[in-house]
């Protein structure tokens, strides 16, 4: 992974902060930073258990 490709989370976030004196429209552009990190994630696991089972396939044989 290149350091382009890591989505930059807001600086002031911090998981787990107290969120009352957070804005709505700032709360919302948490949770879409989160869900894209979460589709980042996926992907990276999908990628990896794909290498796992080629390696696994591979060496079985």
């Amino acid at each position: 992974m290149e350091l382009d490709e890591a989505p930059k989370k807001p600086a002031n976030m911090v998981i787990g902060e107290n969120l009352d004196a957070i804005s709505v429209a700032e709360l919302e552009q948490r949770i879409h930073a989160l869900q894209e990190e979460i589709r980042r994630v996926h992907a990276e696991i999908a990628k990896k258990q794909a290498s796992r089972s080629a390696a696994d396939s591979f060496f079985r044989n």
